[in-house]
C-alpha cells in the first residue's frame, strides 16, 4: 500500500489554517501543521483520508498525518 505524501511546496506554501481544495481533494491544514512547516520547511506529511458519506458530493476529504523532516535525507539508521 503506498503512502501518499504532500510537501508545503506543494500546497502553494499557504500561511492560514483552513480548508483547501486540491486536485486530489479537500485538505484540512491545522496551526499545527504550519508550525511544523515554518520550522522544517522541507517537511513531508502523510495524507490521512477521512471516510466521507458514499453519497456526498463534496469529494475526498484528508488532513496531515505523521510527518518526516528530511525527506530527502539519509536513513537515520546504518548498519554495519
Amino acid at each position: 500500500m503506498p503512502v501518499n505524501k504532500i510537501t508545503w511546496d506543494r500546497v502553494g506554501r499557504v500561511t492560514e489554517p483552513g480548508r483547501y481544495m486540491y486536485t486530489f481533494g479537500w485538505l484540512t491544514i491545522t496551526a499545527g501543521d504550519l508550525e511544523i512547516w515554518k520550522q522544517y520547511p522541507n517537511a513531508a506529511f502523510t495524507l490521512l483520508a477521512h471516510h466521507a458519506e458514499a453519497d456526498s458530493p463534496i469529494g475526498e476529504e484528508f488532513h496531515l498525518g505523521a510527518f518526516d523532516i528530511a525527506p530527502e535525507g539519509p536513513p537515520p539508521f546504518t548498519t554495519h
